[in-house]
């Protein structure tokens, strides 16, 4: 498409400086024909990309999604800033992301650039930014609906209409799936309390696109969603739901501007078994929790070969926990909880992008003032007397942090690029107040927590070895200080602590080729990742963080040998890592395989068959002292696509 024609529902464009980060783009085709249809399984595809455990959507507790890249991990917390046409997507109080809300159908791209932020929103990126793009009028027919059936009496249905506004568009889509699940224990170790992973989701979202005159238009986008689970043992039930509104002005003249507004509304509940009684012994009852925030960037015209983005941001994020305990004899209430706060973010920062022929300069600059308040925790007895009353003091301070990055062309197949960074991200209000139980392990939240701050480096080269062939190699320095780890401090009990830092040095390699009918996308990530630690944290100085992989790799090939056919294969690989700080409990390494088909029948219906992990590997996806849950093993599906 030629560069002059803009399409409506898009964004500002890229800075020419963006490649300096090693920046990795999925498009809309591989976001609509993984074997799961799910959006944080295609990210696998990205060498480094991880959640804190190897379950899914539909198999994990949802305040266990937090994404990390480059083996920057120690505890379910997000520390990539996740953007969803660039509003913040990640809950205001646990920093995970809600993927059961996300839907393929309803991208364009994901981009994902690796490394510290300094842009909007940077605050938080510690390990990198991962950009969701809204699917713009040309990706969307009029009306888009699929159908699917699968294992486990699973049902999967979405449906979009996008109609024309005038000379803009709408987007009104809706999915809704729902399956029996599996059972993640092992057969040696299910007991008849044991119940199957079952899970029932649903998302509506609109998206309206009104161009106001040539050169600006309005882009407003709402969300509400609901997502419910059952974990291990029956009455192990844990819930999520939101209610996300924004409202984008994008104006592409002399005096561009991207100016957005936010608001977030999430809940999550969730309810813990005892593995020995199997009755219930803590009701996490409500997790109430807002955000809210935007941004207003401009980019003047300083020049033709400069691109200047300056900007301000902010974020504020509030929210509260209620649970009761009981007692696992009596069944009775012993105890109420309620705990929370605010955390707050306020930015400004600028960036240029120099190009010089062959040579892109990029450098960025970014002032925060961060706040954390209201911290309180309280308990009650069952006879309402109240037994702790803590309220913690209000902190607050500054940071600055910024990157800069360079990449030469040399010659139309060789490019070299390098790029250093800094970074910070604020503790959630879940690290700071919420303590939580995977029983039998107790881990305590930490009000004291600082603020994690990273160091990194990084450099590479992009080969274009021959026509229709990419590859790109990385090696990076990232030394994240401060990291916050669920840290051992006695049998069956952890705290969240900053450990002095986790020091992660690795490489990545990714590679796409395209022959005619036949494509190949690949990557793979070695990670050497080390735990820096003293005082009390001593004993886990020169282990690697927990749940972080030394090795990661994925690689899928398609065929389309005629319209409307596509079939394709994902093999993906991750090593083995450990449950915990100490690596006293191990997750062995795993290898599946995936595929999909897609046939059509007649002008405008499909049909689609779909295998998720073949050859039924097992998955270890926790293990506490041998207490073992597993992953989505093989699951097939069948089902039907019309446009």
């Amino acid at each position: 498409m030629p560069e002059d024609i803009v399409v409506i529902g898009g964004e500002l464009p890229r800075p020419p400086g963006t490649p300096a980060y090693g920046s990795v783009t999925i498009g809309r085709e591989r976001l609509t024909s993984d074997a799961s249809g799910r959006v944080e399984n295609v990210l696998r595809d990205v060498a480094g990309f991880q959640q804190f455990r190897r379950s899914d959507s539909r198999s994990a507790n949802p305040s266990a999604q937090g994404v990390t890249l480059r083996a920057l991990g120690g505890n379910a917390s997000s520390r990539a800033l996740v953007l969803l046409d660039g509003v913040p997507v990640a809950d205001p109080f646990f920093g995970h992301i809600p993927f059961s809300a996300i839907v393929g159908d309803r991208l364009s791209a994901v981009r994902v650039t690796r490394g510290g932020g300094a842009g909007a929103f940077g605050a938080g990126a510690v390990a990198g930014t991962i950009e969701l793009v809204s699917a713009t009028r040309r990706d969307l027919p009029l009306a888009d609906g699929t159908a699917l059936y699968g294992s486990n009496n699973a049902q999967q249905v979405s449906a979009s209409f996008s109609p024309d506004l005038g000379s803009g568009f709408a987007t009104l889509s809706a999915r809704f799936e729902r399956g029996d699940g599996f059972f993640t224990a092992p057969d040696s170790q299910r007991v008849p309390a044991s119940a199957r992973a079952r899970y029932r989701d649903g998302s509506i979202g609109l998206r309206v696109v009104a161009p106001l005159d040539a050169s600006t238009e309005l882009q407003v986008r709402g969300l509400v969603f609901g997502d419910n689970r059952t974990l291990r043992f029956s009455g192990a039930d844990s819930s999520a739901e939101g209610q996300d509104a924004s409202i984008r002005l994008v104006h592409r003249g002399a005096w561009a501007v991207d100016a957005i507004a936010y608001l977030q509304a999430r809940n999550f509940t969730n309810k813990v078994i005892s593995a020995t009684s199997f009755r219930l012994t803590l009701d996490q009852r409500a997790t109430p929790a807002t955000g809210l925030g935007g941004k207003i960037e401009l980019r003047p015209p300083v020049g033709g070969n400069h691109l200047l983005r300056v900007g301000v941001d902010l974020r504020i994020a509030e929210g509260a926990l209620f649970e009761d305990s009981y007692s696992g004899v009596t069944r009775l209430v012993t105890a109420r909880r309620n705990a929370g706060g605010a955390t707050q973010t306020l930015g400004a920062f600028v960036e240029d992008d120099w190009t010089l022929g062959r040579l892109v300069l990029t450098g960025g600059l970014r002032v925060d003032r961060w706040t954390i308040t209201g911290g309180h925790f309280t308990e009650v007895s069952a006879t309402g007397v109240r037994t702790i009353d803590r309220r913690f003091a209000d902190r607050s301070g500054g940071e600055v942090t910024g990157r800069a990055g360079a990449v030469l062309r040399l010659g139309e197949r060789l490019a070299v690029r390098g790029a250093g960074y800094t970074g910070f991200r604020v503790p959630t209000l879940n690290e700071l107040y919420r303590p939580f139980v995977v029983f039998p392990v107790t881990t305590q939240a930490n009000a004291s927590l600082g603020l994690e701050r990273l160091r990194g480096v990084e450099g590479g080269v992009d080969l274009s070895p021959a026509r229709g062939v990419s590859i790109g190699v990385t090696g990076f320095y990232n030394r994240l200080g401060g990291a916050i780890a669920n840290v051992t401090t006695a049998l069956n009990l952890r705290q969240r602590q900053n450990v002095d830092a986790i020091v992660a040095a690795g490489l990545e390699v990714t590679g796409e080729a395209q022959r005619g009918a036949w494509s190949l996308s690949a990557s793979y990530a070695f990670s050497d990742s080390r735990v820096a630690a003293s005082g009390v944290s001593a004993p886990l100085n020169g282990l690697r963080p927990a749940q972080t992989p030394r090795h990661a790799a994925s690689t899928t090939l398609g065929w389309v040998p005629a319209k409307g056919v596509r079939l394709s294969t994902t093999a993906r690989y991750t090593s083995a890592q450990s449950e915990d700080d100490l690596q006293t409990d191990s997750l062995p390494g795993v290898a599946t395989i995936d595929a999909t088909a897609q046939l059509p029948i007649g002008k405008r219906l499909a049909i689609i068959a779909r295998a998720e992990n073949l050859f039924d590997a097992d998955v270890v996806t926790r293990n506490v002292g041998g207490s073992i849950d597993l992953g989505t093993p093989r699951l097939f599906w069948i089902g039907l696509r019309v446009r």
